[in-house]
């Protein structure tokens, strides 16, 4: 039985009132069913149709021969499977006035054939797996932190067998097709490697050893994940005066469920430190998805060299998530640093609690309410430097 439709909050046909747009984001965040959803009455083209793919690797002429006089906008979807065709697509921008909905998994194979990526003619967006907001009433915290939030994931019957199939459809069809890597045994055993350090600071030479490879290769690999949209780098903020800040950066796994099936977990229990750990990933998940919608700098986090640490630092505004339903005064001991330094304009804990407070000029926001007020505009206004 397929996944119900869900309204996603990225709205790419408004976006391409105005200029064309490259959507990327990983393997089943639901680009295609995005498509269907708002441009149904726009030429479609999918390279992942064969016949397709191979009448437009005879003529790539073929989807300007075939514009109408009316056409406005023509999406083509798994661009990184032809490259070539951009340039036929940026003819028809000039020439033709077509604006472009261009979709990909991997930013990574376009650049990688050196080919023209319309000379900044396309806005880049990303689609990220559901959030809260868009499930609504069909959202289920305990399944979003067990399973994740990929749609073809979060409505199965069957979870783990899913993420399994995804992560080998990952090294199957991204990383091997693609020729991104020669050895997919290493990579293989380097991103089990990575997902144990998920939401961590990354020792290079440490994972380097567990993996079995190069540390260049490590740093090589982590450059795959981030792109193709696999894992988000969190680099550390370093704006801090009164103490010094460390610069090692972090990297998340795009999808909780994703990097809980790569960890080889099951089963997930409140108190527990995989619960606490999967729980800031979400929020992580759903900040960061808000920062890539708006247009904002991508989150960053600040640990200073004597300990005390914040988890994400945005849009003039530092959180610390915790899974805890009784937050204590040792929880504020970072947000409280770092409100020394004046350098944001809101200091927030995000918790279990059932009502918001307020402690010292610290928020202490019970998550739903935190993230109602993260996508229901009230970040609007919000002033800061995160430098």
């Amino acid at each position: 039985m397929p996944p119900p439709l869900i309204a996603r909050l990225l709205n790419v046909r408004n976006m391409l009132e105005r200029r064309s747009c490259f959507l990327f984001g990983p393997r089943q965040t639901g680009k295609s069913t995005l498509i269907r959803q708002q441009l149904s009455d726009f030429p479609t083209y999918n390279l992942l149709d064969q016949a397709l793919f191979v009448r437009l690797s005879r003529n790539p002429g073929l989807i300007r021969e075939a514009l109408a006089p009316d056409t406005t906008v023509v999406v083509i979807d798994e661009i990184q499977k032809m490259p070539a065709l951009l340039n036929e697509v940026q003819l028809m921008i000039e020439e033709h006035g077509v604006r472009f909905l261009l979709t990909g998994s991997s930013a990574r194979s376009l650049r990688r054939k050196g080919v023209n990526l319309l000379g900044g003619r396309a806005r880049s967006l990303t689609l990220h797996p559901f959030v809260r907001t868009e499930l609504g009433e069909q959202f289920d915290l305990a399944r979003a932190l067990e399973h994740g939030l990929l749609p073809s994931i979060y409505f199965s019957d069957a979870p783990r067998e899913d993420l399994a199939a995804y992560a080998g459809d990952y090294l199957k069809e991204e990383v091997a097709a693609e020729a991104i890597v020669r050895n997919i045994g290493a990579f293989s055993r380097f991103l089990e490697v990575a997902a144990l350090g998920h939401g961590e600071m990354i020792n290079f030479s440490n994972l380097a050893s567990d993996a079995q490879v190069p540390v260049s290769t490590v740093r090589e690999y982590y450059a795959i994940l981030k792109d193709t949209f696999i894992a988000h780098e969190v680099p550390a903020f370093s704006g801090t005066a009164k103490r010094k800040a460390v610069s090692t950066a972090k990297y998340y796994l795009f999808d909780i469920g994703l990097a809980r099936h790569l960890q080889g977990r099951r089963g997930l229990a409140q108190g527990t430190p995989e619960y606490g750990s999967a729980f800031e990933s979400f929020i992580f998940q759903e900040i960061k998805a808000f920062c890539d919608h708006h247009r904002i700098d991508t989150p960053r986090y600040w640990r200073s060299k004597s300990g005390f640490e914040v988890d994400f630092l945005f849009a003039g505004v530092a959180v610390e998530v915790k899974a805890k339903r009784i937050v204590s005064a040792r929880d504020l001991r970072g947000l409280r640093a770092l409100r020394e330094e004046n350098l944001f304009a809101r200091h927030l804990l995000v918790c279990m609690e059932p009502m918001p407070r307020e402690v010292d000029g610290i928020r202490v926001l019970p998550w739903n309410v935190f993230l109602d007020g993260l996508w229901g505009g009230e970040l609007a206004g919000w002033s800061g430097r995160n430098g």
